[in-house]
């Protein structure tokens, strides 16, 4: 993929990503880095599952990064819940 695919597809993935998890974004260069790093952690982990994209072309790589951004989201909520009751 070229540079500007993996921004759309960054871009998509962390703006939905962020409006499923109930928040409003992080702005375009926040959604752009969760959905980016989203699509790394989606990747990773749909190949330890030995699980392959549901959809062809760009709608793949949105599908797989939206499930990998929401997991980064996830994670990042429950390490700041926790450091807030400390």
């Amino acid at each position: 993929m070229d540079v500007l695919t993996w921004i759309i597809v960054g871009l998509v993935a962390g703006l939905l990503a962020s409006m499923v998890m109930g928040g409003i974004g992080y702005g375009i260069a926040g959604d752009i880095i969760v959905g980016i790093l989203g699509a790394l952690l989606g990747g990773w982990l749909f190949g330890q599952m030995g699980w392959g994209t549901p959809f062809p072309g760009i709608a793949g790589a949105i599908f797989v990064a939206f499930i990998g951004a929401v997991v980064l989201l996830l994670i990042i909520r429950l390490l700041r819940g926790s450091r807030r009751r400390a």
